[in-house]
């Protein structure tokens, strides 16, 4: 580690050379980077220290969490300044075969940059039951391409349960058709929710998880396998490479929720509008902000935002 954290700090005030090789396009357009990697982490305060200060020099805005367990990032920057990242970010042995997912957007859909150390990088409230090696997370659920999902689906028919391992309201824009949404609000939620008896029913049914970029869904599926779920899948790449293989010609519908300025992103023009306005039920795929002390997020369409927000 300290290897990589020296050559970052001896180029943190010279950030236009290190980008000067790449094209002006690469320089001018913008990406976003999605990623995460479950690894033994030895120091997880080095990798901070680390992962800030190159952000900072290549001028990425965004979040990263990093704990004992790995690393979980969503950052905005210039092409460029993100094609050195992954290629800096990879030279650590940890994290060599991370896999990024890009996607329209940049700096811009960041208020900031925030580089955290924390007990867990995707907080189900589980740091201790949730064990992590070099190749990823133990005892998860067994990962299925896009493509996998289908030929499941074709073989197993109704048998098959999508689990959604978002927050429900994420799930009010988009879901797979006749997934299962449990009701929470947040990560932490999970346990309680699996520990109800809610869906012991599903324990010997083949039951694939699914999130956005495929996270969540490695600690849910370990910890549903841990309370004796049988069949359990995950959605590798989450719905993200699902929308990119797939597009809104398989079975997914409506819109998928994303963590910045967008709020929401479609994966092509036949993408269906399924949220419902909170007011008047009319279709819907934009939250606003209801205001008061919770500052909760709720589904409104154009007329009644403008009533709402003034």
């Amino acid at each position: 580690m300290s290897g990589h954290s020296t050559g970052v700090r001896g180029e943190a005030n010279t950030p236009t050379p290190i980008l000067r090789k790449y094209s002006p396009t690469d320089r001018a357009e913008s990406r976003i980077l999605l990623y995460y990697r479950f690894t033994p982490l030895a120091d997880p305060t080095a990798v901070m220290h680390w992962q800030r200060t190159l952000c900072e020099m290549l001028g990425l805005t965004g979040r990263i969490l990093i704990s004992k367990h790995g690393i979980n990032g969503t950052v905005g920057g210039s092409l460029a300044a993100c094609k050195v990242y992954t290629r800096r970010t990879k030279a650590y042995q940890p994290f060599h075969d991370m896999e990024f997912k890009w996607s329209e957007g940049g700096a811009e859909d960041f208020p900031k940059l925030s580089v955290k150390v924390r007990e867990e990088i995707v907080s189900f409230g589980a740091p201790e039951e949730l064990q992590v090696d070099e190749q990823g997370v133990v005892g998860g659920g067994t990962h299925l391409s896009p493509a996998a999902v289908h030929k499941l689906v074709e073989q197993r028919g109704e048998e098959v349960v999508f689990f959604d391992g978002r927050n429900a309201m994420e799930a009010q824009i988009g879901r797979f058709k006749g997934a299962v949404v449990p009701d929470v609000e947040t990560t932490h939620d999970f346990i309680r929710e699996l520990d109800s008896g809610k869906y012991d029913q599903l324990k010997a049914k083949p039951v694939v998880t699914y999130c956005t970029g495929g996270i969540r869904c490695e600690v849910l599926s370990s910890l549903m396998r841990n309370r004796g779920f049988e069949e359990v899948y995950q959605l590798d790449g989450g719905i993200v490479r699902y929308g990119e293989k797939f597009g809104d010609a398989g079975l997914w519908e409506g819109s998928l929720y994303v963590f910045d300025r967008r709020m929401h992103m479609e994966f092509s023009d036949a993408s269906t509008v399924i949220g419902r306005c909170s007011r008047c039920d009319a279709p819907t795929n934009d939250f606003h902000n209801a205001g008061g002390p919770e500052r909760k997020q709720v589904l409104l369409c154009e007329s009644c935002a403008e009533e709402v927000t003034g």
